[in-house]
């Protein structure tokens, strides 16, 4: 319609013409309303088709339920009788099998009360003809023995009671007897189809007791044990035995008799499950007497022979053998344990593991063979268990033998004593010459603790060996028995002692136990530390294998303490305690020996490598028990604090004697060595005598400090030196007049002290040490420009009046007025405001200050801190105190 309008438009046709366009529609109107009502029509005639379909189905399924409910209906009670049925039939057979039970046990006692009368008149023909009846006649004939035993222990105050129990008593044991014999037959001949018979009959008769003894008694594992009696003469024979003494060598992972033993055990377990399972009616009663055979007849005896033999020759071989026997027997009942006998319940299980040996040989193999035909029994085809109440005695067997077995040696205490003894054994013999050496230094007499005991014990020995030896006497230690005999040479050989006893001998020397050392025994050694710290990790190794879980805490502290006794104490502390009283013998007037604090270097790597040691090995032990962790980590902290106490006593009193000394050396300062009469000659001399000694002892100071220190603790020692030197030099410089041409001599000493300082690498050190060469040059300038000097120089930022004191030694003091002077000096207003003095120091010099009231309120100044530590230091020498002391215990605690 729209493209007719714009067509008319274009044409110039005039208005839009709806006529045509209204016809159009009105046509369609009169087509499409037809359509409409046939379409209604047809919908509603559906509509009703519908309905009545519905109708239909309605009615079919209400038809169908109700056929359904009646055949449920007759179903229930179908049902319901058959139930009827069945309750009736289930209590007629009750009654019948209670009848057939009534009927049987009159029987069973109408038969028993024949034989029993039969015996009662001495004939045993019936239950004679029925033993020769066969196998099953003599099932029958133990089941009626049994109750006709039990019988005749019943039946009391009847005549002739008395001898018809003896009759049936000897029937019965002849009944025992005879089947013992035709078991032991059929063992013989292998035939083990007649041995389950016999076993089952006995069982029957009496529970089979005598049938497993003779069984296990019998076997030839046990018959060709006897040979571990023997086998215990030749243990000591083998590279083992040689290497299970020396704590130098690996403790030893197998005992090649002992692997062997047990190899076999495991083979034979693997056979004779089989066999049991085979034969008799209860494999896990058998294979428990089997078992507890093996641990008690076998393995203890061998076991008891290896602890002993083993003993005799150290506490070390001792333990180690103990922890190879634990370890061993560990795996071998981990391994029966493994077996398909212990972990079937109750079904045939597959092959016997691989772990329990091969193939059955000899015996076994003829004894399964003749089964496989004869046994009808489901169990033959494999290694069944023996039902799981019997599997798990057996497991409990196993681990009751296991821990009896071991009993004799980890009851108690016993077994953490005997590792104390070792390790005091070690260590005494190891540092048997070091503390022999520090107790001749020392003058002292021996302490009474366990180390001390062991160590006097053993250098005895090494006397009495080396005396016996030169007077060919054949023992070598004729106080001790063998065995300790023994030990003791073993702890010997690890010390050397004996070879140094022989020398002093040789040469007809007067040899004393004390005497028994050499020089340079007495220096501490990393590797000697190390050395002790493997064999405690070894100790502890086994501590934890042998212990129960619970105890590990408390006997690891208990190892710690005995490591503290000799690692700390009797090593460590000796060296330092030695060190302190060499120190303690320095004589004033002498040039002091720097060496006893060499010792503290060794120690602080020695004292990381206990801290790394215990923080590694025993502190996780002790990780279950929060007591013994925290008493560990307190007797810990007592160890070290006690070290560094001494540590730092060494440094005070190396101080005191170095500062002492420093001291004499400027004492020898002569009085007109700065005011010379003839100045060709003092030009002619670059420094002072006394300058050089004190610069060649402060050499000295640096490098044993450097080589003795470490860290931190080097730059505390050095500053507390230096520091102290300085304030020395101070009070030195008011002691002596000293003239324009001594200024120059005061000059080159004060820059040859700075040089020497300067090498100390010390900040702190070098600023204090150029304000003193700055101070000297107040001695060589003119009065006349002094006062420019002290307000433009380093000295500007000191007091005046702090260095008038010093001013006053120039020679030329005298030649001008007191006003001159004070002119000079009294001009602090014109300086700038002082600064604190440079440079931190950590003994805490630089933290003093020394202040003077006034109208102008002047501040601290640093030449009067200087005075004050002055005084200060003069007050401390009095009580011979060292301020840097707790420095170094900083420092040396902070290392640790």
């Amino acid at each position: 319609m729209e493209e007719d309008v714009r067509h008319a438009k274009a044409a110039g046709q005039g208005a839009f013409d709806p006529k045509p366009h209204i016809r159009t529609l009105e046509h369609a109107l009169s087509l499409l309303l037809p359509l409409r009502k046939a379409n209604a029509a047809r919908t509603n005639e559906l509509e009703r088709s519908v309905a009545q379909a519905e109708r239909a189905y309605r009615g079919d399924v209400r038809g169908a339920k109700a056929g359904f409910e009646t055949v449920n209906t007759q179903f229930q009670a179908l049902d319901s009788k058959i139930t009827n049925v069945g309750r009736t039939a289930v209590r007629i057979g009750e009654q019948l099998e209670a009848i057939d039970r009534l009927r049987q046990r009159a029987s069973e006692a109408h038969d028993l009360i024949l034989y029993y009368n039969e015996f009662a008149l001495g004939d045993t023909s019936r239950l004679e003809a029925m033993r020769k009846g066969g196998r099953e006649g003599r099932a029958k004939v133990a089941v009626a023995a049994r109750r006709l035993m039990s019988l005749a222990k019943e039946v009391e105050g009847v005549d002739g009671a008395d001898k018809t129990r003896d009759t049936i008593e000897k029937y019965c044991e002849r009944f025992e007897k005879d089947m013992l014999r035709l078991f032991d037959r059929y063992y013989r001949n292998g035939d083990p189809k007649a041995m389950a018979h016999c076993a089952k009959t006995l069982q029957d008769f009496n529970g089979g007791q005598s049938c497993i003894q003779i069984y296990v008694n019998q076997h030839d594992f046990f018959i060709s044990k006897e040979r571990v009696q023997e086998a215990a003469g030749s243990l000591t024979g083998g590279a083992i035995w040689e290497s299970l003494p020396d704590p130098e060598a690996p403790a030893p992972k197998a005992e090649p008799g002992l692997s062997s033993l047990y190899d076999e055990i495991r083979v034979t377990v693997g056979q004779e499950a089989q066999i049991i399972t085979a034969v008799f009616p209860n494999p896990a009663v058998v294979m428990q007497v089997f078992l507890q055979r093996v641990f008690a007849q076998v393995i203890q005896g061998y076991v008891e022979s290896l602890v002993e033999t083993a003993s005799s020759s150290s506490t070390l071989s001792y333990l180690r053998i103990l922890r190879l026997a634990h370890h061993s027997t560990t795996s071998l009942v981990d391994d029966l344990k493994g077996h398909d006998f212990f972990r079937t319940a109750g079904g045939a299980s597959g092959s016997l593991s691989s772990s329990l040996g091969s193939s059955f040989i000899d015996r076994s193999s003829s004894l399964l063979s003749s089964s496989a035909n004869g046994l009808a029994s489901p169990t033959t085809s494999g290694v069944p268990g023996a039902g799981g109440v019997g599997v798990a005695a057996v497991s409990a067997m196993l681990d009751g033998a296991m821990e009896e077995l071991f009993v004799p040696y980890m009851e108690g205490t016993r077994y953490l004593e005997k590792e104390s003894k070792s390790l005091t054994e070690l260590y005494a013999g190891k540092l048997l010459r070091f503390t022999n050496w520090h107790r001749h230094m020392n003058k002292a007499k021996p302490s009474n603790t366990i180390f001390d005991r062991m160590v006097n014990q053993l250098t005895t020995a090494a006397t009495q060996a080396a005396q016996n030896a030169k007077d060919l006497v054949p023992d070598a230690v004729p106080t001790v028995q063998t065995g300790e005999s023994s030990r003791l040479m073993s702890l010997m050989k690890l010390s050397g002692l004996g070879a140094i006893a022989k020398d002093r001998l040789s040469g007809d020397d007067a040899v004393t136990p004390e005497s028994l050392f050499e020089e340079g025994d007495g220096e501490l050694d990393l590797a000697v530390a190390e050395k002790m710290a493997t064999w405690h990790a070894e100790a502890v190794g086994r501590m934890v294998e042998l212990s129960a879980a619970g105890d590990v805490p408390k006997n690891a502290f208990a190892l710690l303490k005995v490591l503290a006794d000799s690692f700390g104490k009797a090593y460590v502390e000796t060296a330092l305690d030695t060190a302190l009283h060499t120190l303690s013998l320095y004589d004033s007037k002498a040039e002091p020996e720097l060496g006893p604090i060499k010792v503290i270097r060794l120690a602080d790597m020695i004292m990381h490598l206990w801290q790394r040691y215990i923080s590694t090995a025993l502190v996780p032990l002790a990780g279950s028990s929060v007591t013994v962790r925290r008493e560990m980590s307190i007797f810990n902290n007592h160890v070290v604090v006690r070290i560094e106490g001494k540590v730092n006593g060494i440094v005070q009193r190396t101080t005191d004697s170095i500062v002492a000394w420093l001291a004499i050396l400027l004492t020898r300062q002569k009085k007109l060595d700065f005011k010379p009469k003839n100045d060709d000659m003092a030009f002619a001399r670059i420094n002072t005598e006394p300058c050089l000694l004190v610069c060649d002892f402060l050499v000295k100071v640096r490098e044993v400090a450097v080589a003795s220190l470490s860290g931190r603790n080097v730059e505390v020692f050095l500053t507390e030196v230096g520091v102290t030197f300085h304030t020395l030099l101070l009070d030195h410089l008011k002691r002596f007049p000293i003239s324009a041409t001594g200024g120059l001599m005061l000059t080159k000493d004060l820059a040859m002290y700075q040089d020497t300082i300067a090498t100390f690498a010390l900040t702190p050190l070098n600023d204090r040490f150029e304000m003193l060469r700055q101070l000297g040059n107040v001695f060589i300038v003119q009065p006349e420009i002094l006062k420019s000097y002290l307000t433009e120089s380093y000295l500007a930022r000191i007091e005046n009046r702090l260095l008038r004191p010093f001013v006053m030694q120039r020679t030329d003091y005298g030649d001008f007025s007191r006003r001159f002077w004070d002119d000079t000096l009294n001009s602090d207003e014109s300086k700038p405001a002082p600064a604190q003095a440079p440079g931190g120091i950590s003994s805490g010099v630089t933290g003093f200050s020394f202040g003077v009231e006034g109208a102008d309120s002047r501040k601290p100044s640093l030449l009067g801190g200087l005075m004050k530590d002055l005084e200060g230091f003069s007050n401390e020498t009095g009580g011979n105190s060292y301020g840097g002391g707790g420095s170094m215990a900083g420092g040396a605690g902070s290392r640790s």
